[in-house]
Parts: C-alpha cells; sequence; structure tokens
C-alpha cells in the first residue's frame, strides 16, 4: 500500500491542488481521470482488507464516493460545490489481492443534483461492487 493518495492524468486542477484527503491517503487511492462525466481511480486490496483476508466492503464505498463526489464537484464548476446526500452500495464478488478500480459514469448531471454509478472490478474485470451515489449541489458561502 502506498502512503500517499496520487492523482495523476486527465484531472481536474482544482482537484489535484487540494488533494483527496487523509482516508484516500491512508488506502493508497489513485486518481487516472477526473470530469463530471467519467472518473477512474483504485485502490491496492493489500492494507485495506477484513481479518479475513477480504477487500472491506466500507474500501469499495469509499472508493466509489470518492470518485462520485469529486465528479459532482468538477460538475458544479467555480463557486459551487457537491456534498453527497444518498449512497446504495451493492458488493456480489470480493477480492482478496491485487487491485480494484473504479469506473464512475454520470447518471444525471442536473443544476441542482447529480447522480453517478460507480462500477469496481478486480484486476481480472470481474464486477465487485455497484455504488450509486447522488449528491447536492450547492452556491459556494
Amino acid at each position: 500500500m502506498t502512503d500517499e493518495a496520487t492523482i495523476t492524468g486527465n484531472v481536474d486542477e482544482r482537484l489535484a491542488a487540494r488533494g483527496m484527503g487523509e482516508l484516500a491517503d491512508k488506502m493508497g487511492m489513485v486518481i487516472t481521470e477526473m470530469s463530471a462525466d467519467r472518473a477512474v481511480g483504485s485502490i491496492p486490496v493489500e492494507g485495506n482488507r477484513q481479518p479475513v483476508g477480504l477487500l472491506h466492503g466500507g474500501a469499495y464505498v469509499v472508493l466509489a464516493e470518492s470518485l462520485g463526489s469529486m465528479a459532482a464537484n468538477v460538475h458544479a464548476g467555480e463557486g459551487r460545490y457537491a456534498v453527497g446526500i444518498e449512497l446504495n452500495a451493492s458488493h456480489t464478488r470480493s477480492a482478496t489481492s491485487g487491485t480494484v478500480t473504479g469506473v464512475c459514469t454520470a447518471i444525471h448531471l442536473g443544476n441542482t443534483l447529480t447522480t453517478h454509478e460507480i462500477v469496481l472490478t478486480d484486476d481480472q474485470g470481474r464486477r465487485c461492487s455497484t455504488v450509486r451515489i447522488t449528491n447536492l449541489v450547492r452556491e459556494a458561502r
């Protein structure tokens, strides 16, 4: 597991400057693509497992919520911000090694609400979890 989160590739400059926060750092999160319509990131399984050796279900959710919230904030634009108000996760497979990758796709990009679906897969491309997040877009204070 890496010590810090990494932002590479095609990523919004505001997010790159702000960073991803302490939890993403601890989990070794890597963001490789970021736009309002699509975001891609990954975490290593090692260092994020339950005591029985499976990737912790909460780790899937942290990666998914990070991708969905950051994409919503890109959509919100200057002078506005997005905050998560609803999240649903269905875990369908367990990862025990390697890397889990999340691909976040916009379902709805409105003036006040955004909804994204995040599909998380293992190194073999098998779906492990599906997450949907809705964010509320607000004016910055």
